[in-house]
């Protein structure tokens, strides 16, 4: 272990536990933590290794950076296609839904950090989408940040109540979509130019 405080996710990785198991002991006390202002869980690398011993989980593992995963719901292949590259160039995992139903297959085997959810698809809309993973207490800390090319206030004032972090009308710009996506992770992202001379790319 490189860090000396570590995350939960962080934390998870290196016992080769699931972030839900370890967050489990994080709240029963049995492995010490402490709280930031933001609310966040952090764990000292000498008391992950004093519990790593005391539950007998050998070798230590070896702290690597854990790339934050994107799951993108989005019924048009061509905004998949741009997406997909575009937050791949920048380090992220992605994986793509093309619908509601498929989103939730996704959302339990992919376990993303965030999605980004277009609100009017066939089937099951981005509406029903963001209210089954918020009203799910397994689910309720993924990010959502919804996007739509139907902006209206009324839109936009259902969708957060229903529990999303954000909303972006299209046509988006490649670099707002980054500064979102950023802003809701708690990270900096260095945007990259993906095309030559600088040029924009939006959905």
């Amino acid at each position: 272990m490189d860090k000396e405080i570590l995350s939960i996710p962080q934390a998870a990785r290196v016992c080769s536990l699931s972030r839900v198991t370890l967050w489990k002991y994080v709240k029963s006390g049995d492995l010490k933590s402490s709280l930031t202002p933001g609310g966040h869980f952090r764990i000292h690398q000498s008391d992950l290794k004093a519990f790593m011993k005391r539950k007998k989980i050998y070798p230590f593992g070896k702290y690597e950076p854990e790339k934050k995963k994107i799951l993108l719901v989005d019924d048009d292949p061509k905004t998949q296609k741009v997406l997909t590259a575009m937050l791949a160039h920048h380090g992220f995992l992605t994986e793509v839904a093309g619908n509601g139903f498929e989103a939730g297959i996704k959302v339990m085997s992919f376990k993303p950090d965030l999605i980004v959810l277009d609100l009017i698809m066939p089937q099951m809309d981005g509406f029903e989408v963001c209210k089954r993973i918020k009203d799910d207490p397994d689910t309720s800390h993924i990010k959502i940040l919804a996007i739509t090319g139907y902006d209206s206030p009324e839109n936009r004032d259902r969708i957060m109540k229903l529990g999303a972090d954000g909303y972006l009308p299209k046509p988006i710009f490649m670099e707002t979509l980054l500064q979102n996506v950023a802003a809701l992770l708690n990270m900096a992202v260095e945007i990259k130019p993906v095309k030559k001379k600088g040029a924009k790319i939006r959905i």
